[in-house]
């Protein structure tokens, strides 16, 4: 069986007994038992008899993918939570007629039971609104939270390569331009913190490779 491990942040390798080329279609089954067809790449290491391969789902599932289901998830959340909002707001109009009259409550009056009765039930609903419009609200910023990571590219995806190259470049290129007075330097550390960058870069580009190269 083959099985997941974690190797850096956001990638997760499959953990096999056997040798695989790349290419290769075979199952990887999560903790809670979940097997997913995946697609290997690269060799990443051996440690006790184990082969540990760089994969991609091949359903194509990936944080992109995951982001924009999350999204789509909470957007639908949001729409049912506002509809129930609105049938408890148009419920609490019940006998809105009478209580237009400001008629007062007649104590001791066979009516007092039935006035009191529909006034509670008429807040309750408005309260029931009020929970509703909140949590479709929170249910809104969540969607826009998963929308914004719809475009995210990280260590887990073949695509970094391309991704993490421009990052490299990039941060070579502002470093250098520090150094030569192309960039006016902000405080005294930002030559340091330039070059901390770019080993960084580094650090993911040369990672990239390993994975998907």
């Amino acid at each position: 069986m083959n099985t997941y491990h974690k190797y850096a942040p956001n990638v997760f390798l499959a953990k096999c007994s056997e040798q695989h080329n790349k290419g290769d279609i075979i199952e990887v089954t999560t903790k809670y038992g979940k097997d997913n067809e995946s697609i290997v790449f690269n060799l990443v290491f051996e440690k006790d008899g184990f082969f540990y391969y760089s994969i991609v789902r091949a359903d194509g599932f990936n944080v992109q993918e995951r982001a924009r289901r999350k999204a789509e998830k909470y957007d639908e959340w949001a729409l049912s939570a506002h509809k129930k909002s609105s049938e408890y707001m148009k419920a609490s109009q019940e006998g809105a007629e009478f209580l237009r009259l400001a008629e007062p409550i007649k104590i001791g009056h066979h009516s007092e039971k039935r006035h009191r009765a529909l006034i509670d039930r008429n807040w309750d609903r408005v309260g029931k609104a009020v929970k509703m419009t909140e949590k479709a609200e929170e249910h809104e910023r969540k969607a826009e939270y998963w929308e914004k990571k719809q475009d995210v590219i990280n260590l887990s995806m073949p695509e970094c390569i391309e991704y993490y190259s421009y990052k490299l470049e990039k941060a070579k290129e502002y470093h250098q331009g520090l150094k030569s007075g192309k960039y006016p330097k902000q405080h005294m550390y930002s030559l340091t913190y330039a070059k901390k960058d770019v080993n960084e870069q580094q650090k993911n580009y040369d990672l990239a490779i390993k994975l998907w190269g």
